[in-house]
């Protein structure tokens, strides 16, 4: 991602009306935006969505924007929310499948994670073994799940996840030593049953 100095500025020149501003914004930062929106959903059209969604969020409240944080942290906490009403909606649509199955056998449809799911960066020997990880991944709570992508998987330190979360650095660390425990119970859980 571009320097936070430099974001902010064009942040400014966004909120004055520069479309060639903005342009740049979106240029420097879209495939951070993408990728952590990649690591929540799995899937490259759903992460293509979030992050057409981020921009256009962006745009929409730069107004906002008052630099009381920097604006990589502002960006990011915009990505992090986009992603996690994704999943919310998501759900919801899962559920109204479930239950629209039950009653009527032709239209119920089930949403599923892709099998092909693919992250930028990860080799493909290591696919089978991310993928089982995202999956444990989204089992965590929503505060768990973005502190280890952030810290884990974005490789920000806790004092910047702590601005995202708007939560103190000890609650970051909290979270992450939670979420690292759950992780590692069902990844065990999960080599046991490969093993057998």
């Amino acid at each position: 991602m571009t320097d936070a100095n430099d974001l902010v500025v064009l942040i400014e020149a966004v909120r004055q009306g520069n479309e060639l501003a903005f342009r740049q914004v979106y240029e420097q930062t879209k495939t951070r935006v993408f990728n952590l929106a990649l690591s929540y959903v799995h899937n490259r059209e759903d992460a293509e969505e979030i992050t057409q969604d981020v921009y256009v969020e962006l745009f929409r409240s730069v107004g906002a924007f008052k630099g009381e944080a920097s604006g990589t942290t502002w960006l990011y906490r915009i990505a992090v929310n986009k992603s996690l009403d994704f999943l919310k909606h998501q759900k919801r649509q899962k559920r109204f499948a479930f239950l629209t199955s039950l009653f009527d056998a032709q239209t119920g449809e089930t949403l599923h994670h892709p099998t092909d799911f693919t992250h930028p960066g990860i080799t493909l020997e290591n696919k089978e073994q991310a993928a089982m990880l995202f999956k444990a991944i989204d089992k965590l709570s929503e505060k768990q799940k973005t502190a280890y992508i952030l810290t884990k998987i974005e490789g920000l330190d806790n004092i910047e996840t702590a601005q995202i979360m708007t939560v103190s650095v000890g609650a970051v660390e909290s979270l992450l030593q939670r979420a690292i425990d759950n992780l590692r119970k069902q990844l065990a859980g999960l080599y046991k049953t490969l093993r057998n």
